[in-house]
């Protein structure tokens, strides 16, 4: 049975569509799709992203243990710094994606994809046999929103009086209240923004307020799909999976290989000194029609070269384009390839995996 987040009856309040997404019955949109999507480009959405997952490691070997488990270099990172980088299997194939916000002395905060939690956190208890760490499940305390677009700021400064300006690009702060808030300068949208943690209580009064404010406007996942694409943000289980690891995924600089060791760096180099058989690539199409999830994708002489992850018409820049995962011989740029959709063959090119410029405060 699908859970609920914390903010569903708002979401239903709403009017928004709700569909089952990563074991939570989520808000896909409240207008359209279209419409959410301009709003966090130009000006302010907020969406309930309170269906990811959280863990704390504490202990005496929480950052050799994280040092372990993740693919990115945390050793000596400041407090509040954050890191994105992934869990991998002994054979290079992603466990998840996360990020890893460092708290404190031996304090590391994770934050995974909805759909992994389970698999996640038996995967991390697992790995830990020999680190003297405390590791504790948090995913049902948290609930958590995303305040995304070129006004977020002042909208999380005047609105919610939380104090971010000073934030910098992936860190974090904890503000005190009447109980523990985290704040972070991150988000999943291409565009400035922050995310936000705290308990139900906390999330439900804040939720209101910006909705009671007029100045964000609610966003389902349909445009955080959107935007996240557009940008070339990979999602679990279409660009990063057991079967695609980060040098496929051309995800290699968050994969530090100079690092003495993590699960999975063993097959990361391998691939990275020999080469992978299939790597992910962005395709333009030359028409409008739309290239969806598991299409083929065909070289010139009509065979199946690969298959497309995600595909949109995409909203900022008006073109038909997607991520597909290919043979490597394919992979240059502009290299010619088609798309089947149904019973028609659409010709496309090999382009950069960005099809829109981020907007991030650096």
């Amino acid at each position: 049975m699908e859970k609920k987040t914390c903010l569903y009856d708002r979401h239903v309040a709403l009017g928004a569509l709700m569909s089952p997404f990563g074991g939570f019955i989520m808000p896909i949109q409240y207008t359209n799709i279209t419409d959410e999507h301009q709003a966090v480009r130009q000006h302010c959405g907020v969406f309930d992203v309170s269906h990811m997952g959280e863990v704390r490691i504490t202990g005496k070997d929480a950052e050799r243990y994280v040092q372990h488990i993740f693919t990115n270099d945390v050793s000596g990172a400041p407090v509040g710094q954050i890191y994105y980088g992934m869990m991998l299997y002994p054979n290079g194939g992603t466990v998840d994606d996360l990020l890893v916000y460092k708290m404190g002395e031996n304090d590391f905060f994770l934050v995974i994809n909805a759909a992994n939690i389970d698999k996640d956190v038996a995967w991390m208890k697992e790995h830990a046999a020999g680190f003297d760490i405390n590791l504790d499940h948090q995913s049902d305390y948290y609930g958590q929103i995303a305040v995304q677009g070129p006004e977020a700021e002042a909208v999380v400064e005047e609105v919610l009086s939380l104090p971010c300006k000073e934030l910098k690009f992936y860190t974090a702060k904890v503000i005190a209240a009447s109980e523990e808030i985290i704040v972070s300068r991150t988000g999943y949208t291409g565009e400035d923004g922050f995310e936000i943690y705290g308990s139900h209580a906390f999330i439900i009064k804040a939720w209101d307020k910006l909705i009671e404010s007029g100045r964000c406007k609610p966003c389902g996942l349909g445009c955080r799909d959107t935007l996240r694409f557009e940008v070339g943000l990979p999602l679990y289980g279409d660009e990063l999976s057991a079967d695609i690891s980060p040098v496929m995924a051309g995800l290699s600089m968050f994969c530090k290989l100079d690092k003495p060791e993590f699960i999975g760096k063993e097959a990361l180099a391998e691939q990275k000194a020999n080469g992978v058989a299939q790597k992910l690539v962005g395709i333009e199409l030359a028409d409008k029609a739309i290239p969806r999830h598991g299409y083929a994708v065909l070289n010139s002489d009509g065979e199946t070269v690969g298959e497309v992850t995600t595909g949109y018409h995409c909203l900022s820049v008006d073109k038909s384009v997607c991520m597909a995962l290919v043979k490597t011989e394919y992979a240059k740029l502009d290299t010619p390839l088609a798309i089947q959709i149904r019973k028609k063959v659409f010709p496309g090119t090999v382009v950069k995996k960005k099809f829109y410029d981020k907007h991030y405060k650096k």
